[in-house]
């Protein structure tokens, strides 16, 4: 079987790219996979790409390449505008896409982000799977790019959200007639390092200094934790526009040195196995990788109980703990049971480590191959339903633009007068000595209009 991912951009870095890479590495295990990248602006991935997997760019934004060309420079038309990635796509990027597609011999096509999957709908051949995989949230999506994906998402075979709940919020939310909708988690390869030992006294935490993942309230907490255990220190690894906030924050707080900001780093995992818990204070996380990766080295998380990850990853009690959003207090109190707690928490640890291999890529490439053959069992049947409902949406169409003009129609003849005679046409003498009009019963009359 061949398969091919469609990726916004695969020389880059974040969460997406690197699930991407690694279903890719898994499917290449017994299928032919390449992913083509939207755009490309460096020479090197930053992230390995599995010799097996063929990575094809499409736009080459790097200086001499491609932004030569004006279509380069004149937005994107199919690309949706609703997308917050619209600013970076161009006429080139629907040409290129559209090309790309039409020559696409793959026999599963998959994409990755909202308006990339307008692509796969539009241009992807029909005699391919078409499967959008979606790694934000239904409700992170604005009404307008809602409205935008819907009529597309229709004429798909699948739509892969991240979690269950996130699955659930689609079905209920933006019907898919015909469109198998279901949560496949991402996946997080075996890390090539020891597994914590616990032992540390660390709390790690890491992701985009962005105002959702609510470090600031992390920061918080960790005061009344180092108020009682001052031997201990928080790491925040990541970068962002917050970074000179939050640390005169901490300053302010008197946490001096039991606060560290390190800038990104990557590979994560070998921070992680340094820590003996990992702390996360998001108030929305459409999966979260960061969880998973730290509980892939033996280390037990402590976490939001946010939309919609966490509580999907974390069993609370038994590799984590799970506590309200935004309640600093009681994200304290969890950290420090855990830090109180040596032999709790080094059994949370082994824990979190059996319970992460559910994550392993191996065993999610497996449950899309699945998916694969039950989509390809089932083509016929769905589109049948598909059919029937495009059908039924163009009835109602049809019904509401005449409903309204026959209301108006209806109502205009009931409100006049039905022996009221009928003037002349234009040239005519009015009739002399007309019979008098046979008067109707008023009531009787518009019953038998109205039928």
């Amino acid at each position: 079987m061949k398969i091919a991912l469609l990726l916004h951009n695969a020389y880059g870095i974040g969460g997406t790219v690197r699930t991407t890479m690694n279903l890719a590495a898994a499917l290449a295990e017994r299928h032919e996979v390449e992913i083509a990248s939207m755009f490309r602006h460096r020479d090197r991935p930053r992230l390995a790409v599995d010799p097996r997997v063929r990575l094809v760019p499409l736009v080459d934004t790097r200086t001499g390449r491609d932004d030569r060309d004006q279509r380069c420079h004149r937005p994107a038309v199919v690309f949706p505008e609703a997308e917050k990635r619209h600013h970076q796509y161009s006429v080139l990027n629907d040409e290129r896409v559209r090309a790309y597609l039409a020559s696409c011999t793959a026999d599963v096509v998959i994409g990755t982000r909202p308006g990339v999957n307008v692509y796969l709908a539009r241009f992807a051949p029909r005699t391919a799977l078409r499967i959008a995989q979606e790694h934000l949230t239904h409700d992170t999506h604005t009404a307008r790019l809602r409205a935008c994906l819907a009529p597309h998402y229709r004429t798909l075979d699948a739509v892969v959200t991240t979690t269950r709940a996130d699955a659930m919020v689609y079905r209920s939310r933006m019907p898919l007639p015909g469109v198998r909708v279901l949560g496949i988690p991402n996946s997080v390869p075996e890390p090539a390092v020891a597994p914590s030992d616990g032992t540390s006294k660390i709390v790690a935490a890491a992701g985009r200094l962005a105002p959702g993942k609510r470090f600031d309230l992390l920061i918080r907490a960790f005061a009344i934790v180092a108020a009682e255990h001052p031997d201990w220190t928080l790491r925040i690894h990541g970068g962002g526009a917050r970074e000179e906030r939050l640390r005169r924050l901490a300053d302010s707080l008197g946490l001096g040195s039991a606060v560290e900001l390190t800038g990104p780093v990557s590979p994560i995992e070998p921070e992680f196995a340094r820590a003996s818990i990992l702390a996360v204070a998001s108030e929305l996380e459409s999966f979260g990788m960061t969880i998973v990766e730290a509980m892939r080295v033996g280390v037990p998380v402590v976490s939001t109980d946010c939309p919609l990850g966490p509580g999907e990853i974390i069993t609370d009690g038994v590799d984590g703990r799970l506590v309200p959003p935004g309640d600093a207090a009681a994200l304290a109190a969890a950290l420090c049971d855990l830090i109180e707690d040596d032999e709790g928490r080094r059994a949370m640890g082994k824990a979190a480590l059996e319970n992460s291999r559910r994550y392993d890529p191996g065993a999610l490439a497996r449950r899309y191959e699945q998916l694969f053959c039950e989509l390809d069992v089932t083509r016929r049947l769905r589109a049948r339903v598909r059919r029937r409902a495009a059908f039924r949406r163009r009835l109602g169409r049809l019904v509401r633009s005449v409903n309204r003009p026959l209301g108006d129609f209806l109502g205009d003849i009931t409100r006049t007068p039905l022996t009221d005679p009928v003037p002349a046409a234009a040239g005519e003498e009015p009739a002399a000595a007309a019979a008098p009009a046979r008067r109707e019963p008023v009531g009787a009359g518009r019953t038998q209009i109205l039928r």
